[in-house]
């Protein structure tokens, strides 16, 4: 069978482990070559990549610090003269810190609005200026976005309500060359990041009618689809995959 993405050329950044890991290997085993970004260790990326050729598909990983001016942009560049081009971007890196405001500082707030910002809005301009007609860009957010489940949340929440905003701006931006972008809203998902185990565990899976944590995998079926054939007509769109946890 003819694989959907076949011919296809993806930049995950963040994609050495969790959501941007499960996101890389799915759209590898639908045929695009994939290319992702790591910044702590590149241990973890060659795992992924290792994992993704065994499988038969094509991968490659490249160091890029979000928080980093033009690092978001050079990856991109750096994807398209190793891969032929750029149809495909998950903009997933990202992070967290979770501090009340009486303890909130300032290096706490530069770091998460620079990476989840500032970092997102570099790759995804770079991205759009190099995609042809009819490319597709993700960016990954989350409930926090909207939804304040216990104190210390704000400021990685406002990051995210910035990203859904330049999600839902951009859109007619990209509209008139029928490149789609669209915000995935996870709720708890079972990474190193938030895992199932966790302390928060048994309160999240409370609050969520499922009552469990995602899996990396169904986000990564979401993304699938959205950068697929059949999703040309979404764009703009914030699409909650959270267990029923904001219902």
């Amino acid at each position: 069978m003819t694989k959907p993405l076949n011919g296809k050329s993806a930049l995950i950044t963040g994609g050495s482990r969790g959501i941007g890991a499960a996101i890389a290997k799915r759209l590898a085993r639908e045929g695009a070559a994939v290319t992702i970004t790591y910044v702590s260790t590149n241990g973890e990326a060659d795992r992924v990549v290792e994992s993704i050729r065994k499988d038969g598909g094509a991968a490659r990983a490249i160091f890029a610090d979000a928080r980093e001016v033009g690092q978001g942009a050079a990856a991109v560049a750096d994807t398209v003269e190793h891969q032929g081009g750029l149809d495909i971007l998950i903009s997933n890196a990202g992070v967290n810190r979770f501090k009340p405001l009486q303890e909130l500082d300032d290096d706490s707030y530069d770091l998460v609005f620079d990476v989840n910002v500032r970092g997102s809005m570099e790759v995804i301009r770079a991205a759009a200026g190099v995609m042809p007609d009819g490319g597709r860009i993700v960016a990954v957010s989350a409930t926090i976005a909207n939804d304040f489940f216990m104190p210390g949340l704000g400021l990685y929440g406002a990051s995210k309500a910035a990203l859904n905003a330049f999600v839902q701006g951009w859109s007619r931006d990209l509209g008139p060359r029928n490149i789609t972008i669209n915000a995935i809203v996870p709720g708890p998902i079972d990474t190193d990041m938030n895992p199932s185990d966790g302390d928060l565990g048994p309160t999240l899976h409370q609050l969520v009618s499922i009552r469990r944590h995602g899996r990396p995998e169904e986000v990564a079926a979401l993304a699938s689809f959205l950068v697929g054939p059949e999703a040309g007509y979404i764009t703009g769109a914030r699409i909650i995959i959270d267990g029923g946890m904001t219902a």
